[in-house]
């Protein structure tokens, strides 16, 4: 969508609104003051918390993940989108990395989750961690720095993280599937679902760009191609050409093949994920969900108008938020010797 495409005063509109929907916003605003002055947050969080345990962990934890990334610079997304699923489940506490047992089925093993990967990256790296520093970084910080640098190595925005984090004992596989947005979600459902962990209509489609990186399964989207309201029909929703395209790649009960999700550049973290959804070519019915919302709807129109132009900051705002989720901090929690274990 060309910004020419917009009359003057259409585009003041969506400007205005969007810096309403900023004021309305004023935590975010104020997580960035705080961020900015080195204040430690509500949760117990604070920057620098490992420099005098372990003043080499996050340059350690850099310098692993650039590795990782030259090597395959496909594992930003994956890393990203672990961070985030750990996040939506009992908090940002590293309970998604744990094994099941037994006697229980754990995050990782919930339908949701069975895609992800990046397990060794972090295993790898907690490894190297507890050589220099035994028993003081925790996982889930692991995971926050690693969601932080990999997707600023892929041509992202960078953001503080700051640290701190325990590490959570209980991961429940019923828990994920609740609580996780769905790709099928409606616009309801998701304004429900981030709202359920204290995040803002705004959050919800600015932490969606996550979306331009990174690769969809054809069996996600295989009803919406195949049989979306049951009768052998396609979703209305996606663009007809679009949809076409997907057929060539993604036949019916294919359960390997993926695409995607930004085509054109699934490697490169760029605005390009709000033209894709504003042209209807969104890969899930939750992309596509965001044209269903007067304050999404603004916000996709405005960044897919401008080239962005307010995205890289938005989304370091709202993965400051997203990373105070639920911590636990102080005499709560542990840190794992082993990120996919209890001690």
């Amino acid at each position: 969508m060309a910004i020419q495409k917009l009359l003057p005063l259409q585009f003041f509109q969506l400007v205005l609104f969007l810096l309403l929907l900023d004021l309305a916003n004023s935590q975010v605003l104020q997580v960035g003051v705080q961020v900015g002055l080195g204040i430690t947050t509500s949760q117990g969080l604070q920057l620098g918390f490992y420099g005098q345990t372990c003043p080499n962990a996050e340059k350690t934890i850099h310098d692993m993940v650039q590795q990782f990334i030259d090597k395959d610079p496909t594992l930003a997304a994956p890393l990203l989108r672990m961070h985030f699923h750990d996040c939506f489940v009992r908090g940002c506490d590293g309970s998604v990395l744990l094994n099941s047992t037994n006697t229980n089925q754990a995050e990782k093993d919930a339908v949701p989750n069975q895609t992800l990967r990046g397990f060794n990256v972090i295993d790898t790296i907690k490894s190297a961690i507890e050589k220099d520093c035994p028993g003081v970084v925790s996982c889930a910080d692991i995971l926050a720095l690693v969601a932080r640098d990999s997707v600023a190595m892929v041509g992202g925005p960078s953001w503080v993280v700051r640290t701190g984090r325990k590490d959570g004992r209980i991961s429940s596989a019923s828990e994920a599937s609740a609580q996780l947005p769905s790709p099928f979600a409606s616009i309801n459902q998701l304004k429900q679902n981030f709202a359920a962990k204290g995040l803002s209509v705004k959050d919800l489609v600015v932490l969606s760009g996550g979306h331009t990186i990174g690769i969809g399964h054809c069996f996600v989207i295989a009803n919406r191609l195949y049989n979306f309201s049951g009768r052998g029909d396609t979703d209305p929703s996606l663009d007809p050409a679009y949809a076409a395209q997907l057929k060539t790649k993604c036949k019916p009960g294919d359960t390997t093949t993926v695409v995607d999700m930004d085509p054109g550049s699934p490697k490169l973290f760029d605005d390009d994920y709000y033209t894709v959804v504003a042209r209807r070519r969104g890969l899930f019915q939750s992309d596509a969900a965001l044209l269903n919302d007067i304050q999404t709807r603004a916000y996709v129109t405005l960044q897919a108008a401008t080239n962005g132009v307010t995205f890289a900051r938005d989304f370091g705002a709202s993965m400051v938020k997203l990373g105070n989720v639920g911590v636990l901090t102080g005499s709560q929690g542990e840190i794992r010797k082993q990120c996919a274990l209890v001690n």
